[in-house]
């Protein structure tokens, strides 16, 4: 039985696991960092994501620089996510964080004359 464990490869299902985990935890970061911070800094998503992604390239150590890679992709991936937020919030979808009501002011102003 240990021989078995021992000839298994664990590092594959490791950097899936953590695959997920980015993915999941980058959901909740994109929805808190749009209703705080709007779309204005997205250069940080962005900033982030390419500085992950050249540590990747320097990193020696496969699981390390698969992780890097992963979360810098996804780093730039909310990016996008980012705007696509502040649509969902401009459809009702999601709650509008009052202190910025200005940012979506053009918007829900054009939904009301149409209407």
């Amino acid at each position: 039985m240990t021989e078995l464990i021992d000839s298994l490869s664990f590092q594959g299902v490791a950097i899936g696991l953590t695959t997920f985990l980015v993915i999941g935890l980058f959901h909740p970061v994109v929805i808190k960092f749009e209703y705080y911070f709007g779309t204005k800094h997205w250069w940080v998503f962005l900033v982030s994501g390419i500085a992950c992604i050249v540590a990747a390239l320097l990193c020696k150590e496969l699981f390390w620089s698969a992780l890097l890679a992963i979360t810098g992709f996804s780093l730039l991936w909310s990016i996008i996510e980012i705007f696509e937020q502040k649509q969902r919030v401009e459809k009702g979808w999601f709650p509008m964080n009052p202190k910025r009501k200005h940012c979506y002011k053009r918007q829900l102003n054009q939904e009301h004359q149409e209407t």
